[in-house]
């Protein structure tokens, strides 16, 4: 009778030391979220390894929720439940949802892939993501967010994005993108999010926060880059999740660019899927040519689709900015300016040529500017939705530092 006793105490005991509630029972002792950016140098795409498995997620702004391959078991939500609602109420903009069956049924969702265009209808399921906490220092500790509300995919709809992706993590402004349930599994009292994308010739990668800062890039004892930011509000497109915000136009060595009137109306989007700032004909060519005139003591190479002006790299000068030439001025909404330098508005082609680093779109583009990756590298993007703001500083070599400047090297909090 006492050996059973015993051996009944110890199960007991075993029971309730051994077991380990679900990650939302005990919300990280942190205020945000860090993640490695990586560029992939054959498309240009950025990814953060979020996945199970240590696999990596395609970043996705204008992305409504995260979607991926399902294995063929998974759970399912309701057709009738808000949850529902909310994640079919923003497609992406090119695709559309498929009408709903009638109750009791699974939801699906549709979701589109950014490189190819490409739609999908899944079944909305449950999901985990892998993220380390941060004091804005550096990692904290490794957490398993459980239950992120996500959409199925086929694996086919995978094509086009870097090699070995397991799917995309939307990150635009919906109640189900990964950031606003972040922000809503943990409490953070914002709801934001920052981007600092790494640069194409560095091996390190770049760095994304999802919460609170203040964030820190070395060198030590670290830059509060939180503390750098100008901010412009951001501008609702109904037809979009997408973060737009308002552009009164472009000045180039601090003189105004002629645009004519209207033509920047509808806001102006922010794109990680589109490698380079794309403007519609009418008014790419006046900055272009605004661009030209201004560098015009410059020797000329031979153009390099996509881009229309190429400079000789060896006769420009350099600076901590970047090539050593005329600075552009995107004047945003609120009369505040975002000042892109050489390092951003030339991009090297080869071993000779520097090109202006802004594709032709075309008449009938539309937004008529669409903010691409290489113009965000090395500066820092804080979104945030809370607030219906964008946060943005110009590149970071002015400060020396850059995106691949936070210290990943785990600490205790």
């Amino acid at each position: 009778m006492v050996k059973f006793y015993a051996v009944f105490l110890l199960l007991f005991f075993l029971c309730f030391t051994s077991s380990s509630p679900p990650a939302e029972a005990f919300p990280p002792p942190a205020n945000a979220f860090v993640a490695a950016i990586y560029r992939d140098p054959a498309t240009s795409l950025y990814t953060i390894p979020a996945a199970a498995g240590n696999r990596s997620l395609l970043l996705d702004l204008a992305g409504p929720l995260l979607w991926s391959p399902c294995p063929g078991r998974h759970p399912t939500i309701p057709c009738n439940s808000s949850t529902c609602a909310e994640a079919r109420a923003s497609p992406p903009h090119h695709c559309y949802n498929r009408p709903s069956p009638r109750p009791p049924c699974a939801c699906t969702a549709t979701v589109g892939n950014p490189v190819t265009g490409a739609c999908a209808a899944g079944e909305l399921t449950l999901t985990d993501v892998i993220l380390s906490t941060t004091d804005g220092h550096h990692p904290t500790a490794v957490f398993d967010v459980n239950g992120i509300i996500s959409s199925c995919a086929p694996t086919s709809l995978l094509s086009g994005l870097p090699a070995g992706a397991a799917g995309v993590a939307g990150l635009a402004r919906s109640s189900v993108s990964l950031p606003s349930q972040l922000a809503g599994k943990f409490y953070f009292k914002s709801k934001q999010f920052a981007l600092c994308l790494p640069s194409g010739n560095s091996r390190d990668p770049g760095v994304a926060f999802f919460g609170d800062g203040p964030f820190y890039l070395l060198p030590p004892p670290g830059i509060d880059v939180t503390a750098l930011l100008t901010y412009t509000p951001l501008v609702k497109d109904p037809k979009s999740p997408a973060y737009y915000i308002h552009v009164n136009g472009f000045a180039v060595n601090q003189k105004a660019v002629q645009i004519p009137p209207g033509k920047l109306a509808g806001g102006v989007k922010f794109s990680t899927t589109v490698a380079y700032t794309t403007l519609r004909s009418d008014v790419f060519k006046p900055l272009l040519d605004a661009f030209d005139g201004a560098t015009s003591g410059i020797p000329r190479m031979p153009a390099a689709a996509p881009f229309e002006l190429c400079l000789n790299s060896s006769a420009l000068g350099s600076t901590r900015v970047g090539y050593g030439v005329a600075p552009i001025d995107v004047m945003v909404g609120g009369g505040k300016n975002w000042t892109i330098f050489g390092a951003n508005s030339l991009v090297d082609v080869d071993g000779s040529r520097a090109c202006f680093a802004f594709v032709n779109g075309g008449a009938k583009a539309e937004p008529a500017v669409v903010i691409g990756s290489f113009q965000m590298e090395n500066n820092l993007m804080l979104f945030d939705a809370g607030r219906s703001r964008v946060g943005f500083t110009s590149t970071l070599f002015g400060i020396m530092t850059t995106c691949s400047n936070f210290n990943f090297t785990m600490g205790i909090m």
